[in-house]
Protein backbone atom coordinates (compact mmCIF):
# COMPACT_ATOMS: atom_id res chain seq x y z
CA UNK A 1 0.00 0.00 0.00
CA UNK A 2 1.27 3.58 -0.32
CA UNK A 3 0.74 6.40 1.43
CA UNK A 4 -0.94 9.52 0.20
CA UNK A 5 -2.67 12.69 1.19
CA UNK A 6 -6.11 13.83 0.35
CA UNK A 7 -6.83 17.70 0.65
CA UNK A 8 -10.34 18.79 1.40
CA UNK A 9 -12.22 22.04 1.34
CA UNK A 10 -15.06 23.33 1.32
CA UNK A 11 -16.59 26.77 1.25
CA UNK A 12 -20.58 26.49 -0.46
CA UNK A 13 -23.57 24.71 1.03
CA UNK A 14 -22.73 23.90 5.17
CA UNK A 15 -18.94 23.38 4.07
CA UNK A 16 -18.16 21.91 7.78
CA UNK A 17 -21.12 19.42 7.14
CA UNK A 18 -19.16 18.58 3.33
CA UNK A 19 -15.81 18.18 4.91
CA UNK A 20 -17.35 15.67 7.22
CA UNK A 21 -19.37 13.76 4.64
CA UNK A 22 -16.13 13.76 2.71
CA UNK A 23 -13.92 12.23 5.41
CA UNK A 24 -16.85 9.74 6.25
CA UNK A 25 -16.47 8.83 2.03
CA UNK A 26 -12.65 8.86 2.59
CA UNK A 27 -13.24 5.75 4.89
CA UNK A 28 -15.12 3.92 2.42
CA UNK A 29 -12.65 3.97 -0.85
CA UNK A 30 -11.85 0.68 -1.88
CA UNK A 31 -8.80 -0.97 -1.10
CA UNK A 32 -7.70 1.86 0.78
CA UNK A 33 -7.72 2.37 4.55
CA UNK A 34 -8.17 6.42 6.01
CA UNK A 35 -4.67 6.78 8.10
CA UNK A 36 -5.34 9.92 10.08
CA UNK A 37 -7.53 13.18 9.54
CA UNK A 38 -6.37 16.85 10.63
CA UNK A 39 -8.25 19.04 12.53
CA UNK A 40 -10.61 21.00 10.97
CA UNK A 41 -9.90 24.81 10.38
CA UNK A 42 -10.46 27.60 8.10
CA UNK A 43 -8.43 29.67 5.80
CA UNK A 44 -9.94 32.41 4.01
CA UNK A 45 -10.27 32.15 -0.26
CA UNK A 46 -7.39 32.70 -2.33
CA UNK A 47 -8.12 34.46 -5.88
CA UNK A 48 -12.00 36.18 -5.65
CA UNK A 49 -11.93 37.47 -1.95
CA UNK A 50 -15.82 37.56 -2.72
CA UNK A 51 -16.41 34.79 -1.74
CA UNK A 52 -16.65 32.23 1.86
CA UNK A 53 -14.09 31.45 4.07
CA UNK A 54 -13.07 27.61 3.28
CA UNK A 55 -13.39 24.85 5.63
CA UNK A 56 -10.09 22.71 5.20
CA UNK A 57 -8.39 19.72 6.65
CA UNK A 58 -5.98 16.95 5.16
CA UNK A 59 -6.38 13.52 5.12
CA UNK A 60 -3.54 10.63 4.65
CA UNK A 61 -4.67 7.34 3.27
CA UNK A 62 -3.12 3.85 2.60
CA UNK A 63 -4.25 2.74 -0.63
CA UNK A 64 -3.82 0.04 -3.82
CA UNK A 65 -5.42 2.20 -6.02
CA UNK A 66 -3.86 3.11 -9.29
CA UNK A 67 -3.47 7.61 -8.86
CA UNK A 68 -6.12 7.55 -11.82
CA UNK A 69 -8.36 5.54 -10.02
CA UNK A 70 -8.14 7.09 -6.84
CA UNK A 71 -8.84 10.14 -8.36
CA UNK A 72 -11.43 8.98 -10.27
CA UNK A 73 -12.89 7.80 -7.20
CA UNK A 74 -12.22 11.27 -5.37
CA UNK A 75 -14.11 13.01 -8.49
CA UNK A 76 -17.12 10.62 -7.85
CA UNK A 77 -17.11 12.04 -3.98
CA UNK A 78 -17.25 15.43 -5.19
CA UNK A 79 -20.25 15.04 -7.50
CA UNK A 80 -21.76 12.74 -4.89
CA UNK A 81 -21.38 16.04 -2.65
CA UNK A 82 -22.99 18.62 -5.32
CA UNK A 83 -19.85 19.88 -7.34
CA UNK A 84 -20.18 20.65 -10.50
CA UNK A 85 -16.97 21.33 -12.29
CA UNK A 86 -16.62 24.68 -14.07
CA UNK A 87 -13.15 26.62 -15.74
CA UNK A 88 -13.62 29.20 -12.98
CA UNK A 89 -10.15 28.73 -10.84
CA UNK A 90 -9.80 29.70 -7.30
CA UNK A 91 -14.09 29.78 -7.15
CA UNK A 92 -16.42 28.63 -4.46
CA UNK A 93 -16.74 25.33 -4.30
CA UNK A 94 -19.23 22.95 -2.21
CA UNK A 95 -15.92 20.02 -2.09
CA UNK A 96 -12.64 20.31 -3.60
CA UNK A 97 -10.60 16.66 -2.88
CA UNK A 98 -6.95 17.57 -3.96
CA UNK A 99 -4.31 14.57 -4.41
CA UNK A 100 -1.13 15.87 -2.75
CA UNK A 101 0.66 12.73 -2.86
Amino acid sequence: MVVCYVGIGSNLDQPVVKAQLAIEALKQLPLSQLVAVSPLYCSKPMGPSEQPDYINAVAAIQTDLSPLALLDQLQKIEQQTGRVRKAERWGPRTLDLDLIL
